[in-house]
């Protein structure tokens, strides 16, 4: 699948996730070669594709299930979409906010004076800030407002504390000592720190969107958490398809020289000016002036059927030297196989199931440098056919 029309939507409960769904177009069932089931269905409006799934609650869960989608999807961001409890007296109930950044709180050390902080600290793309907070000035996202007794809800951008327990007190040594070391947090929860430790690692950029539905303050599992559970998830999940939406449509920026940028254009000649000898190697000098010719080179087409055909030799000879196990080995062998008929087909929906077997190689050979490295370029090559 490609990265471009696409992103991963995640959540720990199925209140969210039913939040999530119920916005998509014709979703369909995505069997994981693992195990794990995902939903693929298409924005409102038709305007790109979401994979929706579950984790479970915490942030191990979390992140190895946002590993495990970024792997198999290559997605243009994940959002990890829910609710959570306002740490102070805003935002309102049943407001959204984003992380600026995720603050994995627990971290730290237990000395003779006391408990001192080691936190872990991941930052928002720039790109998802700039847009979730657009989204937040113009309000376009929210629903309207038809009820008084839940007025419109706003956006808001600020840290999100993720632990490792469910926060319900105000008054608790955990609570004081998340009001003394993180008192930037604006929300709590138990999922962010996993899920960004995973985009982290994978170099997917990673948003996540969560709705205030209670003020942990000893008021979870009562009947106004009842109540606001399902708006608040409702709230986060309109925003988050919206932040989906602005992601995918984003056209990524041309890049040009600096001379392009003030000439307008580019002929294909560096024109330079010089007094005195000058010596050149190819073009012609015209008085002070001379002009080099920029001869553009388009990169050689890569032999994809061959360079698997190697790659399945070097694996037998690492499985022959002891390096991979004979269980990696068959397995490894199984997706070579996929992949190679489907480069044969060569059929998009055969292209796409030759991209996924070589992802699944990818994570296979993990521990073998130099054949992951091979596959990684191979995924290039794949993702590169018309």
């Amino acid at each position: 699948m490609t990265s471009g029309n696409l992103v991963v939507v995640l959540t720990a409960l199925n209140l969210e996730y039913e939040a999530v769904r119920e916005r998509l177009t014709s979703p369909e069932l995505y069997r994981h070669a693992r195990g794990t089931r995902f939903e693929i269905g298409t924005l409102p409006g038709g305007r790109g594709r979401v994979v929706l799934g579950l984790t479970g609650k915490g942030n191990q869960p979390s992140a190895v299930l946002a590993e495990r989608a970024i792997q198999e999807f290559s997605p243009a961001a994940l959002l990890f979409v829910g609710v959570a409890g306002a740490l102070w007296d805003t935002p309102p109930l049943g407001d959204v906010v984003v992380a600026t950044h995720v603050y994995a709180y627990h971290g730290g050390t237990a000395e003779d004076d006391g408990l001192k902080a080691r936190p872990r600290v991941w930052e928002a793309a720039h790109e998802i800030g700039q847009v979730a907070a657009h989204l937040a000035r113009t309000g376009t996202w929210a629903p309207p407002d038809s009820d008084p007794d839940h007025p419109r809800p706003r956006a808001h951008l600020g840290a999100i504390a993720a632990g490792e327990v469910v926060q319900n007190s105000r008054v608790s040594r955990e609570a004081e000592w998340i009001r003394q070391t993180y008192n930037d947090a604006v929300a709590i929860e138990m999922e962010g720190a996993g899920v960004a430790q995973a985009g982290h690692l994978s170099g997917s950029p990673v948003a996540i969107v969560r709705g205030i539905s209670d003020r942990a303050d000893g008021t979870k599992a009562t009947e106004s958490d009842r109540k606001w559970q399902p708006i608040a998830a409702a709230n986060a999940a309109a925003f988050a398809l919206e932040l989906a939406t602005e992601l995918i449509e984003a056209e990524p920026p041309t890049m040009r020289s600096d001379n392009a940028a003030h000439e307008g254009g580019s002929s294909g000649n560096v024109t330079n000016t010089a007094h005195g000898t000058v010596g050149v190697q190819a073009g012609h000098v015209s008085g002070g002036t001379f002009h080099v010719s920029l001869a553009s080179s388009e990169p050689a087409p890569v032999d994809i059927p061959a360079r698997l055909a190697d790659l399945r030799e070097e694996l037998a000879r690492e499985r022959s030297s002891g390096r991979i196990d004979e269980e990696t080995h068959e397995a490894a062998s199984n997706e070579l196989d996929i992949a190679s008929k489907g480069i044969e087909e060569a059929t998009p929906q055969s292209r796409k199931t030759s991209l996924l077997a070589l992802k699944r190689l990818t994570g296979l050979l993990s521990d073998l440098a130099s054949l992951a490295t091979k596959v990684a370029s191979l995924v290039t090559a794949v993702r590169g056919l018309s």
